[in-house]
């Protein structure tokens, strides 16, 4: 009994408090970020542009003493995200947490799909995935400790016409996730996905009122969600109290699609 007490109370302690959030400087990432810091996180966000990071840092800045920052990423770029780590080791700890949130979208059928709309969304929001988050896998090996929390989306398990090459790449990263839960459990490393669907944010703020309705007629509890509520879910996964889920997709959709 008391050498199972001892190891219920390793997963209360966290080695590093430094979390990463890519795509932090509005909507979803933007919600992530600050509920995070508000966790006790020291919060790295980025963002595709100078000002994009600015923004997080201003917005970081103005919660208690949280000494986080942003940083410009380009996830389809491998040289930046080799700058941005280099940059990070030498002004923080390694991080604990990773989100992957940031993403892009070149919507269009198949049929009308041209190479480089296929490409670019793959090489951002699937390989940069993998970029990223290998960066971080050596830090975390070392600690025996990390959380890896993956945003796909609702898309990538349902389909969605005129998205197929978002939708494979959201698929992907379930597989990918999948992959390397199997691989880095024993080294005390959570990876899991969370799959928003309708969520209120400037995207779906600017649809028609026809648009929103029949998109709400898709969802049982008849509203979208918020970008609180998905990030109070990825602080959870974020937590020690998630330390037994691992490999795991779970989906805030308001039963829009139930798995």
């Amino acid at each position: 009994m008391a050498e199972a007490a001892e190891q219920r109370q390793e997963y209360r302690v966290t080695p590093h408090r430094v979390a990463l959030v890519t795509g932090a400087s509005r909507g979803i990432g933007a919600a992530i970020a600050n509920r995070l810091a508000q966790d006790g996180f020291e919060v790295l966000g980025t963002a595709t542009t100078e000002a994009g990071a600015s923004k997080i840092t201003s917005a970081l800045s103005n919660i208690r003493s949280n000494k986080g920052r942003g940083y410009v990423l380009d996830l389809a770029d491998e040289s930046s995200v080799t700058q941005l780590f280099e940059q990070i080791a030498k002004d923080h700890d390694a991080p604990a947490v990773l989100v992957n949130n940031a993403g892009i979208t070149r919507d269009n059928l198949a049929l009308r799909m041209k190479e480089d709309e296929w490409q670019s969304v793959i090489n951002a929001n699937l390989t940069g995935i993998f970029r990223v988050t290998k960066s971080v896998l050596r830090g975390m090996t070392k600690a025996r400790y990390g959380r890896v929390i993956s945003l796909t989306s609702v898309v990538g398990s349902m389909g969605n016409p005129g998205q197929s090459n978002y939708a494979a790449a959201k698929a992907g990263i379930v597989g990918f996730t999948k992959s390397l839960a199997a691989e880095l459990g024993s080294r005390g490393i959570t990876l899991n996905c969370v799959a928003p669907g309708f969520i209120e944010t400037d995207m779906t703020a600017s649809l028609s009122a026809d648009q929103q309705s029949l998109m709400l007629s898709r969802v049982p509890l008849g509203r979208m969600g918020t970008t609180d509520e998905v990030a109070d879910l990825v602080s959870f996964l974020a937590s020690d109290r998630a330390g037994y889920i691992t490999g795991e997709t779970i989906h805030i959709n308001g039963g829009m699609y139930m798995n």
